[in-house]
């Protein structure tokens, strides 16, 4: 495949990612404080972002498991974590699921919030996985000679 089309093929990626609401405006700021000098700056956050995100997911799973009670509060603080993360990097479908785990920790509903933790779950492999797939296609673009088109991204 030729470096226009990877390019092409990129944009048009990306594009579906937002309007799919994996990825929310965020990621596109992180884009563009990504350059020559920094040309790996987004992956790096994005990998500190898997990191963090797999020791609170388990984490929060451990926390949910406790036979002698649930300390709602522990796992409060593990998903507001998680929802920081997820914003900074626009991981919009796991920020939202946090949102609502959240609102049951309040309510301390161990069933809703366990419900909650697999869906964060679910949403965060799938971020993971269409970001590494746009990583991937990075990589190819780059290997080609190409550079990444930021500019023809239609947010």
């Amino acid at each position: 495949m030729e470096v226009g089309q990877m390019r092409r093929q990129w944009v048009d990626y990306t594009n579906s990612l937002i309007t799919e609401g994996f990825l929310d405006g965020q990621f596109l700021q992180l884009l563009q404080l990504q350059d020559e000098n920094n040309p790996d700056f987004v992956v790096e956050v994005v990998s500190l972002f898997f990191e963090d995100s797999e020791r609170l997911l388990k984490d929060l799973t451990f926390a949910l498991d406790q036979q002698q009670g649930v300390d709602f509060k522990k796992v409060d603080a593990h998903v507001h974590q998680l929802k920081g993360s997820s914003s900074s990097i626009g991981a919009q479908r796991v920020k939202n699921a946090c949102i609502n785990f959240r609102n049951f920790c309040e309510e301390q509903n161990i069933d809703a919030c366990l419900g909650c933790l697999q869906q964060v779950k679910q949403e965060y492999c799938h971020v993971k996985n269409k970001l590494e797939t746009l990583f991937r296609l990075e990589q190819q673009i780059v290997t080609a000679g190409g550079s990444i088109p930021m500019t023809e991204l239609s947010f």
